[in-house]
């Protein structure tokens, strides 16, 4: 059951960086561009999340998971701080 839940995690993440990515492509708003680059840093996140407790169990990637979350929160505190409309 983990393994659905951490794939669905995932797909979701991807499609809501997918869909805000498109957004921004049509409509050009910045606050849309830097979400959909915090989804994909989730996405990330939640790849290594399924690396760690699926393919690698023996390999402690908390770490990694860690960093790519913050870089990923970072992008999206930035665009809501500095991104004026």
């Amino acid at each position: 059951m983990a393994e659905a839940i951490y794939g669905l995690c995932m797909f979701t993440s991807l499609a809501c960086a997918w869909l805000l990515l498109a957004s921004y492509a049509r409509t050009g708003h910045r606050l849309l561009f830097w979400s959909g680059l915090c989804f994909s840093g989730m996405t990330l996140n939640n790849l290594i999340l399924i690396l760690d407790k699926l393919i690698f169990p023996h390999v402690d990637l908390l770490t990694l998971r860690l960093v790519a979350a913050l870089i990923s929160v970072s992008l999206l505190l930035y665009g809501l701080i500095y991104e004026k409309e």
